[in-house]
């Protein structure tokens, strides 16, 4: 017997995996991440990264779990099932406002070198702390 899935599940099933794209480019995005730097990351294609991002290709458990790795959040925040807390709530500190805009005096690349170096010693002081 072949099992079909009702037009709502169908419908709630495109919805959700929109909802995962679109946090998954969010995340990628604040990160300083390209698509293609993303898909070397976990070992999939551009293309696939592209397609998980609009929502027109399912996610499997497997590649959710590398792309919460690369991007350094719980598997839960990127199905929507936790919120990540923001470190500091309200506006950010002078000093904070002008390391912000020296970052983004750089390049692109600059940029990405630069947010990679601090999600490194973040990732550290998570394991140690």
């Amino acid at each position: 017997m072949t099992a079909t899935l009702s037009p709502r599940i169908r419908a709630e099933s495109k919805r959700y995996f929109a909802l995962l794209g679109a946090q998954i480019t969010q995340l990628r995005k604040a990160r300083g991440m390209t698509q293609a730097e993303l898909a070397r990351a976990i070992g999939v294609s551009q293309q696939a990264v592209f397609a998980y991002e609009l929502g027109e290709r399912r996610t499997s458990v497997l590649v959710l779990a590398k792309i919460a790795k690369v991007l350094t959040v719980p598997v839960e925040h990127l199905i929507g099932l936790a919120r990540q807390t923001p470190a500091h709530k309200g506006r950010l500190s002078p000093r904070a406002m002008r390391h912000a805009e020296r970052l983004q005096a750089l390049s692109k690349t600059q940029q990405r070198f630069v947010i990679r170096i601090i999600d490194t010693l973040e990732a550290a002081n998570k394991r140690t702390g």
